[in-house]
């Protein structure tokens, strides 16, 4: 699934920002999206827009408490804990928010949690930790640390949970997760056509979409045709090519879909993507290269 964002600086600046990437170890790729590093132009915390997604995020800033659990959403906005300057992110999947969080996605629709107030007290630690690594990389190793032990903890939890309690609510299937990617990475495949290739019914599909993701199959779609476009907006693409490319009929109906979810008009969502200084890391024995 391509990389998708999760929001911009809600006041438009002439510094750029810095983003650095890694690519997700092919064990946390059930759960975990993508891990990203941010560092606004002044390094400082500037509000947000939070643009739709179909995803759940954990931003880690700095100089923050303990981050923020950022839920998944169908209308951009500028409310809640959106100021961030310096820190880390991490998508997850449904499934990541399931075995990471220990809650169903749907919980978090809309909202943003303390992390702490999810995971408890140790989320404390994380802001220092992070901060004091030695360079992006650094970070990310530590970053990639933390999830897998988490990860390993949640399952000896599970483990001894099961036997005492098997009431804890279902996990997602394979069909839900399957489904979810591919609803978001483009294609015109009915739901149904989609369901019937998964080997479950329509019903099902969106019985299990409403139980694990919050949203409805088509509005996950959605989600992901606008979030195409928005990755063209910010490669510099003109707002009819990026129509074109990302499964919109025309440029209008490009235009209709931006004001409904972000409430703005495709130029000037445009405005917010201005293209940041990227920095590529793969290790701590990597090296970083400006773009």
């Amino acid at each position: 699934m391509g990389a998708h964002i999760h929001s911009v600086p809600a006041v438009i600046s002439a510094e750029p920002c810095e983003v650095a990437v890694l690519a997700v170890p092919g064990a946390l790729r059930p759960y975990v999206l993508g891990f990203s590093g941010f560092r606004s132009g002044s390094g400082l915390p500037v509000a947000h827009l939070v643009l739709p997604l179909a995803s759940t995020t954990v931003i880690v800033d700095f100089g923050s408490v303990s981050g923020v659990v950022s839920g998944a959403r169908d209308a951009a906005t500028t409310r809640g804990d959106t100021r961030w300057g310096h820190g880390v992110s991490v998508g997850l999947t449904p499934l990541g928010v399931r075995a990471l969080l220990g809650v169903p996605m749907p919980e978090l629709g809309g909202t943003a949690v303390a992390l702490a107030d999810l995971v408890g007290p140790g989320a404390t630690e994380l802001p220092g930790m992070l901060g004091a690594a030695q360079g992006w990389a650094e970070r990310f190793d530590l970053l990639t640390e933390v999830v897998t032990a988490a990860l390993r903890k949640r399952r000896e939890w599970r483990d001894r949970r099961e036997w005492r309690d098997r009431r804890e609510p279902a996990w997602p299937d394979a069909a839900v997760m399957t489904a979810w990617r591919r609803l978001q990475v483009g294609g015109r495949q009915p739901i149904g056509g989609l369901a019937e290739e998964l080997g479950v019914s329509r019903r099902q599909l969106e019985r299990g979409f409403r139980q694990h993701v919050g949203m409805s199959p088509a509005t996950v779609a959605r989600i992901g045709r606008f979030q195409r476009a928005v990755a063209r907006l910010g490669s510099g693409a003109a707002p009819s090519d990026a129509a074109a490319d990302s499964g919109f009929a025309d440029h209008p109906h490009l235009a209709r879909e931006t004001r409904s979810m972000a409430g703005l008009t495709p130029t000037g969502l445009a405005a917010y993507l201005k293209t940041p200084v990227m920095v590529s890391q793969s290790s701590k024995t990597g090296s970083g290269a400006r773009a």
